[in-house]
């Protein structure tokens, strides 16, 4: 297999993804990156992200009845959840569980993984 070009567009998509501390939307990738390289086009962005994806660099965060956000895989591999901003729209990680999910489950269900996700106001919005 032929390795990859490294641009500096898939450089910056992934300095902006290492970088944030939190997962980003697309637009959110592409605003940020595009201040690191001006000719970054939203659609090379999301070409980039399915790359990333594909090669396992990234991983989708499912957020309801909103579009995926991005992180890299190495955080979401840690067992976390997350947060998302009904003002800002932003999503934070968080690095705690509820804990006795199990105990919820209908008698004889065996519990393979759990997602948890909270809203409302980051501290920021709040202010």
């Amino acid at each position: 297999m032929t390795p990859r070009r490294d641009t500096s567009q898939q450089r910056a998509v992934r300095q902006t993804i290492e970088s944030a501390g939190r997962p980003l939307s697309l637009r959110e990738i592409h605003e940020l990156a595009s201040k690191q390289t001006a000719t970054l086009g939203y659609r090379t962005v999301s070409r980039i992200i399915g790359r990333m994806l594909d090669d396992g660099e990234v991983a989708p965060v499912l957020v309801p009845n909103q579009p995926d956000r991005y992180e890299p895989a190495e955080v979401a591999s840690t067992h976390h959840h997350h947060f998302r901003c009904e003002t800002c729209d932003r999503v934070f990680d968080i690095n705690a569980c509820p804990g006795g999910i199990s105990n919820m489950l209908p008698p004889g269900f065996t519990l393979a993984g759990h997602e948890v996700m909270l809203w409302g106001q980051c501290a920021e919005c709040a202010k």
